[in-house]
């Protein structure tokens, strides 16, 4: 979990491989709506999000082991996320200048660079989190989380 930029679906991907197990990225999940809000550069509304979280929260209830990348900004998303779970979660961290400088060579198909303020003002750091500073390699960063991560 973490604001947009900060290597979510890098890093996601990478823990997948080297646990072994499927991995989804929330992005491809966004009813077009969301995707439309999103590409104008509308931050999107907790009421906008709940259908999207929920549906994220059905496809992990289908599966045994997964790594999901998901913004999961607020502790009521991740309440919604991990809702019948057994759901573990890991912060990737990083400063707003360096996160904005990695969106700034990145071109995300419909989020913009403008909504990183957004995403940093409905941040909230998660209390029970691995927490990882993503000024570290990805690499670097999943050893860090699987060492992090209960046997």
């Amino acid at each position: 979990m973490g604001v947009s930029g900060c290597g979510k679906s890098t890093v996601g991907a990478l823990l997948a491989q080297k646990l072994g197990c499927e991995f989804l990225d929330a992005d491809e999940f966004h009813p077009p709506e969301n995707v439309a809000k999103m590409a104008s550069g509308v931050p999107l509304t907790d009421a906008d999000r709940r259908p999207w979280l929920e549906r994220l929260n059905a496809l992990l209830k289908e599966r045994e082991h997964v790594v999901l990348a998901c913004s999961a900004l607020k502790e009521s998303y991740r309440k919604i996320l991990a809702q019948g779970t057994d759901c573990r979660f890991v912060h990737l961290r990083g400063s707003i200048e360096l996160i904005g400088s990695r969106l700034a060579e990145r071109k995300h198909r419909y989020m913009p660079s403008s909504l990183l303020e957004s995403q940093f003002a409905a941040l909230e750091a998660p209390r029970q989190a691995v927490d990882v500073d993503i000024a570290a390699t990805p690499q670097a960063c999943v050893v860090a989380i699987v060492a992090a991560l209960p046997r």
